[in-house]
């Protein structure tokens, strides 16, 4: 296996982006980020691919953001990074985004798979925002697209008690296309890929962008109020014995405030 964090393939018409790094459970630094967004960009640019299948390996698509990179931020720090925007580029990839999850797809993995067009799940494809149990919320688009995928009542569960979506439930409420058995989960993702890449470029591109509008046309103001409470929660004391807890691998002691 290589060590390069993120690996590309082409399959015919379809441009595959992988995350690698296995040891982590392919969580999300910015590196990471930067290189996958770099990858998607390039794949929409070339003519010769139709459609983008970001993965990452049967354990986990993503665990979650890199918890190493946030834990000591205050607010100021984390408003100057803006790691965020990563997570918002992918909005602009005109192409089909295709995201094929298996295992993990947790916080920032599970904004990430959101933040695709479709989701191809494998029968192990476990979904969810934990992020309430290192003191802070989801920060890149996870409490806007995950009500809209569905529904408040069971979004507020999964944000506000850190409940996971096994992929069964993730294809009855919305969230997932279609779910197959692990062995398949890349294939399936790849074929249905292979299939929209055949069709009109230009028919995809603005059904695409049609398809986006309806469902965003008042996402932007929700996840900007969304960035503005994460950001604020990086000045409380919770946050940083939360994600200090995490790396300790310990209970964290609340102290609201």
């Amino acid at each position: 296996m290589s060590d390069a964090l993120v690996l590309i393939e082409t399959h015919g018409r379809v441009g595959v982006i992988r995350i690698n790094r296995p040891k982590q459970l392919n969580a999300l630094n910015g590196a990471v980020m930067r290189m996958l967004v770099d990858a998607a960009l390039a794949f929409d640019a070339d003519a010769a691919v139709g459609a983008i299948v970001i993965t990452g390996d049967e354990r986990a698509f993503a665990a979650g953001a890199d918890i190493k990179e946030m834990a000591a931020a205050s607010v100021v720090e984390m408003l100057q990074a803006n790691r965020i925007e990563l997570w918002d580029a992918l909005r602009g990839i005109k192409k089909p985004l295709i995201a094929a999850v298996s295992g993990w797809a947790l916080g920032g993995g599970c904004e990430l798979a959101m933040a695709c067009d479709m989701i191809v799940a494998s029968e192990t494809a476990r979904f969810g925002q934990p992020e309430i149990n290192i003191g802070i919320i989801p920060g890149a688009g996870g409490t806007q697209r995950l009500t809209r995928a569905v529904g408040k009542a069971l979004a507020m569960e999964v944000i506000l008690n850190g409940r996971f979506l096994d992929a069964a439930e993730a294809e009855r409420f919305g969230l997932a296309n279609r779910v197959v058995p692990v062995e398949q989960y890349m294939r399936t993702a790849i074929e249905l890929a292979q299939q929209i890449a055949e069709r009109a470029p230009l028919a995809v591109r603005l059904a695409k962008e049609a398809v986006n509008q309806a469902q965003e046309s008042v996402l932007a103001e929700g996840i900007a109020d969304e960035r503005r409470l994460f950001y604020m929660l990086f000045s409380t004391e919770d946050q940083k014995e939360g994600m200090q807890a995490f790396l300790d691998k310990r209970p964290a002691r609340w102290q609201g405030r």
